[in-house]
């Protein structure tokens, strides 16, 4: 019985964790968002990824808006696998996994009226949270940072 309480508060933690990524990734401004997506897209694009994933949490966000209703987006985050499958199309039901490594990653974007430019190409780079350095996260985004 004491097994079955236990099983039952982790799996309530688990997805109470995701269900609060989700509201994390609804509160971030649409700028950040649609980076989040972006790189969710290039994540799903590759073949060996077999999981869904969702937005866990924001490390560092930076944007710099000289003006005319152009911004230059950095935007810095976790992403987490989910039991769910690639392709998921209702995440909230999707538990986090713990036996799987983060995803950091790192995105650098020019935005003119809220739509991400297609010039300068943007710039996502994500891999295995121990991968990523923070010498290599600044210096491969091609815009000045805060």
């Amino acid at each position: 019985m004491a097994a079955l309480l236990l099983l039952l508060l982790v799996s309530a933690g688990v997805l109470l964790s995701s269900t609060e990524a989700q509201e994390a990734y609804n509160k971030l401004p649409d700028n950040y968002r649609k980076g989040v997506d972006l790189a969710l897209q290039q994540l799903n694009s590759h073949a060996g990824v077999k999981h869904h994933f969702l937005f866990f949490k924001s490390l560092l966000k930076s944007d710099i808006e000289p003006g005319f209703d152009v911004s230059y987006i950095y935007h810095s985050f976790y992403l987490k696998a989910t039991k769910c499958p690639k392709g998921t199309v209702n995440s909230m039901q999707c538990k986090f996994r713990n036996d799987r490594p983060l995803i950091d990653c790192s995105v650098c974007y020019k935005t003119f009226a809220g739509e991400i430019e297609k010039n300068p190409k943007p710039y996502v780079h994500c891999v295995h949270k121990p991968a990523l350095t923070e010498v290599c996260r600044i210096a491969s985004c091609p815009f000045p940072q805060h």
